[in-house]
């Protein structure tokens, strides 16, 4: 489907639905279409909320994960979003732990994190990006699922028109490098909002050990696992997705 993209200032985003909302965070390959699914089922009972994050339009010293939690934060504040949802798949993960821990204060009712970042990941590898070996990028995609015919030939498209582009690939590196170094450990005890881990079983890049880590760190945590699932599993299984979050959402309303 197709979704309008609005703009206000310097921000585009895609806001479908009414209620309470959801905001949903990309990783570093994500596109709209990551969150297709969910769109499509979460605007029944919520404002479902994409912010575009600038991962190739930020200025070198800002392209990190606290730069782009920065962003969210000025996001959130632009549109005066209260009693928000917010969700990160893989680097989305990491940058929405960054916001919470920077801002206490931010007006987000609960956080739900799938295939995060910011303990430990598998990165794509010493020798990646290997630029304009398509063969190579699309063995990389499938890696992110536990079924390789999810990695469609559009979504291995996208993935070799971006390392394909040399400035997008510096920017990619550094935000790599960038999630590596900042490794949040201890730190996570200080998250207030309850959170839910969606894990796929199967995860390759963020393997199980790292949501058991996440839960063993964030207070009030819980973590359900989705068997034969990989590193996105709102891609991958978004029926099993979708139930757990939505019951879990239903559990916070007063």
């Amino acid at each position: 489907m197709d979704y309008e993209i609005k703009t206000q200032g310097k921000f585009s985003f895609i806001e479908e639905g009414e209620g309470e909302p959801l905001l949903l965070l990309h990783g570093l390959f994500g596109a709209l279409s990551n969150f297709s699914h969910m769109i499509e089922y979460f605007r029944q009972y919520n404002k479902v909320v994409i912010p575009m994050l600038p991962l190739y339009d930020l200025n070198i010293l800002e392209t990190s994960v606290g730069g782009l939690a920065k962003f969210v934060h000025k996001f959130v504040e632009a549109r005066g979003y209260t009693n928000f949802h917010l969700l990160g798949n893989s680097l989305g993960g990491h940058v929405a732990l960054v916001y919470l821990l920077k801002h206490p204060e931010a007006p987000a009712k609960s956080l739900i994190l799938t295939g995060s970042s910011g303990l430990f990941e598998n990165g794509m590898g010493e020798t990646y990006p290997k630029r304009g070996d398509y063969e190579y990028i699309r063995k990389k995609a499938e890696l992110t699922f536990y079924d390789p015919a999810v990695a469609t030939k559009e979504l291995v498209d996208e993935m070799f028109e971006i390392v394909n582009n040399r400035l997008k690939v510096i920017k990619i590196i550094t935000l790599a490098k960038s999630a590596i170094r900042h490794n949040l450990g201890e730190e996570l005890q200080s998250i207030q909002q309850p959170t839910m881990l969606i894990w796929g079983k199967n995860d390759t890049i963020t393997p199980p050990m790292v949501a058991e880590e996440f839960q063993k760190l964030i207070p009030n945590s819980q973590l359900e696992f989705i068997d034969k699932c990989g590193h996105a599993p709102m891609m991958e299984v978004p029926g099993e997705f979708n139930e757990i979050l939505h019951k879990f959402l239903v559990s916070l309303q007063n």
